[in-house]
């Protein structure tokens, strides 16, 4: 048994600093080179909201170089980012990690038993912001990675991708490492995305793919005038309502191989129109759609498109429609890569996993158009929660499946 102190932020009144004690792990399996829950326990430490880096990205440089890795900072736009290579430029069998060590805001900080940045461990429980999104499943595949280092073979290479942009934007994280990397000639073969992919327990569920998602902004233009006689107006509300009912009014499809149905959500109304007896001159719709490899971005714009063009020919209101999409839909096929992983968790944890393409959209959406890429982490009950927490046992098993998923790949 080994014992170290736990030290809470400045300011914090939970008394002085405690020394707990921790069990090492089973004597028939080494120790990592890292803890990883005692390392997910310091980046929980860094206040890296996104976009401040927050000491997190630093800590993990300083360990990735102390073990032999070539790093670069590769910060666009004010949003930092750091790349990680041990082995050679270019090897043949090149295996990459990414993740993200940004967090969303913590919220009311007198809500939280332990303060949200105090990475404080209580009873095998780590608490603070993003020990469970995901600054616990960068420590894991970190100690997975350093540990793997002293074992890869010449024609192997460990890539991780680590941003600070993941829970923002989006636009200079991920999207930055990998045009740097282009330009660098630096090309992983496989990657894993850290993100949590558990819903209750570990092993349950992988990500081999991810829904796209597309944000409308329908805008309906009629004609204002008084609600008593409305033979002088053309109302865009009635115009807009009849447009998303027919939205709405089907599925946009039934599902496909390894996909469920794509989904539209009506987000939002509006007129800024206070006044009763106004019929208002505009009408403003927001919705989501969520979809599957049935559907396209090109797809869904020509889609709504010719519906506002039907509905405006019938009611005289002109529409106009503005489109966002932020990622589309991927699947990574199974294959020898996700069977692997598969094969691991399975063995580790006794439950072999789900594929899934289930929640919302990850950076593996970027990835994918560099190498395969799947998605395995945590348990996510807790993410983004006020006492948002992780069993340090947990961090330690993922590290072990990340270090048995590098054995398998370079074996």
């Amino acid at each position: 048994m080994r014992r170290f102190c736990r030290h809470p932020l400045a300011g914090w009144k939970g008394g002085q600093p405690k020394c707990i004690a921790l069990e090492n792990q089973s004597q028939s399996e080494p120790a990592m080179n890292i803890d990883a829950a005692d390392l997910t326990a310091q980046l929980i430490r860094c206040p890296s909201v996104t976009p401040e880096e927050g000491g997190a990205l630093v800590l993990l440089e300083g360990l990735l170089r102390a073990a032999g890795f070539e790093t670069h900072r590769v910060d666009r736009n004010g949003t930092p980012n750091l790349f990680a290579r041990k082995g050679a430029k270019g090897a043949a069998r090149t295996f990459g990690f990414n993740g993200h060590t940004d967090v969303v805001p913590p919220g009311n900080e007198a809500s939280w038993t332990h303060p949200p940045f105090s990475g404080v461990e209580v009873d095998g429980v780590i608490w603070g912001r993003g020990a469970t999104d995901m600054k616990s499943g960068v420590a894991a595949f970190t100690a997975a990675a350093i540990d793997m280092a002293k074992d890869l073979p010449g024609d192997g290479a460990l890539i991780l991708t680590i941003t600070g942009d993941e829970e923002g934007p989006s636009k200079d994280g991920t999207v930055a490492l990998l045009d740097w990397m282009k330009a660098q000639g630096e090309q992983m073969s496989v990657c894993i995305v850290g993100e949590p992919s558990n819903p209750t327990k570990m092993g349950e569920m992988m990500k081999i793919g991810r829904r796209g998602s597309i944000n409308f902004k329908i805008t309906a233009k009629g004609v204002q005038g008084h609600a008593a006689y409305p033979h002088l107006t053309k109302n865009p509300l009635h115009a807009l309502i009849r447009y998303l009912g027919v939205l709405t009014a089907e599925p946009l499809d039934q599902g496909t191989a390894h996909f469920e149905p794509s989904g539209l959500q009506v987000t939002s109304i509006d007129t800024g129109n206070k006044t009763t007896n106004i019929v208002p001159e505009r009408a403003t719709a927001l919705l989501n759609i969520r979809f599957n490899d049935a559907h396209s971005e090109a797809s869904l714009v020509t889609r709504l498109t010719d519906l506002a063009a039907t509905i405006e020919a019938e009611t005289g209101v002109s529409f106009t429609l503005e489109a966002d999409c932020s990622g589309t839909s991927f699947v990574t096929e199974p294959g020898p890569f996700v069977d692997l992983v598969r094969a691991v968790v399975a063995r580790e944890t006794g439950i072999t996993p789900k594929l899934s393409t289930s929640g919302g959209t990850s950076d593996a959406r970027f990835i994918q158009n560099h190498c395969p890429v799947l998605e395995y982490g945590l348990v996510g009950r807790f993410m983004h929660e006020v006492d948002e927490r992780v069993p340090a046992e947990q961090v330690r098993q993922l590290a072990r499946i990340y270090r048995s998923v590098l054995d398998g790949y370079f074996s």
